[in-house]
């Protein structure tokens, strides 16, 4: 079926068909016909965010904690050079995102008009796919294809491009049934052989592990229980990319914990001393691996991923099997069962008493303080009041993203965003704007930094105009803490420019936006202050003052292997003291 309308119409139509129900953007001159459209109808809800990078970081919420694909519309020039920062991190953490952008008008492109740029040239290396629309037939397919390429395969970000004069310009409207990439056909289903290769691999080893990423959670709720069945069935030990948290339930019995640089010293040793690897849905990231030739030097790998390129492109692997992980477990578990599979039970209890002895290492212990809240500690109390409540959690990027990741335990997927590849400080707080657009009833918390968080305060302004009550959890040390733990361990303790002088009071702060503020500068103060927070029907930004001079444990340190970590008992933990002044400001 075909119709004549405006470009600006086909947009607004070409969306609802694909049923988006919200979209995050900020106005400007190249895609005034697009506004226009939006305020005669009332399907699609706009979230005017304050800043770009917000719009973009609120739709990855948004996609995140949904599996649906998250949309952003912006303008030309700045609007859309602003979203590069979202489009990468989208790209780095497979999450699906649609991005429109306003363009100069057809004959102004390349003459340097205003607010012009070369918006498909500037973000080709941080999206999956991106077109430049001329003709403004081809632009309800374009959408409809942008849609489809950013949720298939290995999902990520996309972005059409829409000259103004498009805009005003009549054509005809296509449907989006039967919409696929011409050339783009991601492959779902693995290889029957090679799967029967793993699953006899998997039935010999003696000390195996199930490696889990992020692609478990992208593929849907039917992967992660599928995981779940697989792991039960064979009893091997479970761990996860900080990506991943979530797909296997932090209570589960095989649960090993987070791997990788802050990942635990059990979840670690397991992968250096493996002998048969199940890598599923994750790449081998610099933060998993450590030291490459010295990564789990002696097992056999299999990998389980919807990109064909991250098969041995970081870690040479033995048998690759590229597919879906949802279609890949659930045949890796019928050949299993067909073939009557059965573990070394006896090497199987082996390995599992070799790794309840680096459990009882205590890898995450700290030292505990009735004067001074540990950052810990902090995270230990969130978790334990808001545990059974229905939560989802955004993060900064930080120490208090690795405390977060080691603390707040995930029993369900979907219900962790945060920046994982790119490491984007202020990601969090527009994070939660999208979450809590998609779950309106949710307690949707943010687990801050005092630096990373300034970084996209001003969405503070969104959450107030469409109240959604999102809690802004800073762990304030004063410090840009990672980047000072660096320093003190890396760089001979010559502090460069990492003490964040001069923040807000971020009670005043808070009430300066309309929001509601609190503070907690002692242990006991906290789960009172905790309590107060999610009974707040409004925004709330929480100053927690935490020891100012924390480190965040275990740590295996840049060139080193995984067995060669550096834990808090080991190193000593200076806490320095706080003080904190009747003016609210901290002290060290």
């Amino acid at each position: 079926m075909t119709q004549e309308m405006t470009g600006a119409e086909i947009v607004i139509k070409a969306l609802t068909d694909q049923g988006v129900e919200h979209i995050f953007g900020y106005p400007g001159g190249a895609v005034l016909p697009i506004y226009d459209e939006l305020f005669q109808q009332e399907k699609l809800q706009h979230i005017l965010v304050r800043h770009e990078q917000g719009a973009a970081h609120a739709a990855e919420g948004y996609a995140r904690s949904t599996g649906k694909v998250g949309c952003v519309l912006v303008t030309s020039g700045p609007g859309a050079t602003n979203t590069v920062t979202g489009l990468t991190d989208a790209l780095m953490d497979s999450i699906p995102m649609v991005v429109l952008t306003g363009q100069v008008a057809t004959h102004l492109i390349g003459n340097d008009a205003f607010q012009e740029c070369d918006t498909v040239g500037i973000t080709r290396p941080c999206t999956k796919h991106n077109w430049l629309v001329r003709d403004v037939n081809d632009l309800a397919r374009v959408i409809h294809e942008a849609f489809y390429v950013a949720r298939s395969g290995r999902p990520g970000p996309v972005v059409v491009d829409i000259p103004k004069d498009v805009q005003f310009a009549k054509g005809r409207y296509s449907s989006p049934s039967n919409v696929a990439h011409k050339t783009y056909r991601p492959r779902v289903k693995g290889d029957l052989s090679k799967i029967r290769e793993a699953v006899d691999a998997m039935a010999s080893a003696k000390r195996p592990i199930l490696y889990t990423g992020g692609g478990v959670i992208n593929s849907g709720p039917t992967a992660s229980r599928l995981l779940r069945d697989l792991a039960k069935m064979t009893g091997f030990p479970v761990t996860s990319t900080l990506m991943g948290l979530g797909a296997y339930p932090a209570s589960g019995p095989q649960w090993l914990g987070m791997l990788g640089m802050h990942g635990t010293y059990e979840a670690n040793m397991a992968m250096h001393d493996c002998d048969v690897m199940v890598c599923i849905g994750a790449r081998f990231d610099d933060r998993i691996t450590g030291r490459v030739d010295g990564f789990s030097p002696d097992s056999l790998k299999i990998h389980i991923d919807i990109d064909a390129s991250s098969i041995n492109k970081n870690i040479p692997v033995d048998i690759p099997i590229i597919g879906d992980c949802a279609h890949v477990l659930e045949d890796m578990i019928r050949i299993w069962k067909s073939k009557a599979a059965e573990t070394d039970r006896n090497a199987l209890k082996a390995w599992w008493s070799e790794i309840d002895g680096w459990r009882r290492r205590d890898c995450l212990k700290y030292r505990s303080n009735d004067q001074l809240i540990m950052p810990q500690y902090a995270i230990e109390r969130l978790y334990a009041l808001t545990r059974d409540k229905d939560t989802y959690i955004t993060t900064e990027v930080g120490q208090h993203q690795m405390w977060a990741a080691q603390f707040y335990r995930f029993e369900e997927p979907n219900r962790w965003m945060t920046s994982g590849g790119l490491g984007t400080m202020g990601y969090g707080l527009p994070a939660a704007v999208g979450v809590q657009t998609a779950h309106r009833d949710a307690l949707v918390i943010d687990i801050a930094g005092d630096a990373s968080v300034l970084m996209n305060m001003q969405e503070m302004s969104t959450a107030i105009q469409y109240n959604l009550p999102i809690k802004i959890f800073i762990l304030n040390n004063q410090y840009m803490g990672m980047v000072r733990q660096w320093q003190e361990l890396l760089h001979g303790n010559r502090l460069s420019h990492s003490y964040t002088e001069s923040l807000p009071d971020f009670v005043k702060l808070a009430e300066a936006y309309g929001c509601h503020g609190i503070r907690a500068t002692k242990p006991a103060e906290l789960d009172d202050a905790i309590r107060e927070m999610m009974e707040v029907d409004k925004p709330v930004l929480f100053d927690c003052r935490v020891a100012s001079l924390a480190n965040c444990f275990p740590m295996i340190p840049s060139g080193k292997a995984h067995n060669d970590m550096l834990l808090g008992q080991d190193v000593g933990d200076d806490l320095g003291e706080v003080e904190v002044s009747d003016e609210g400001k901290m002290m060290v």
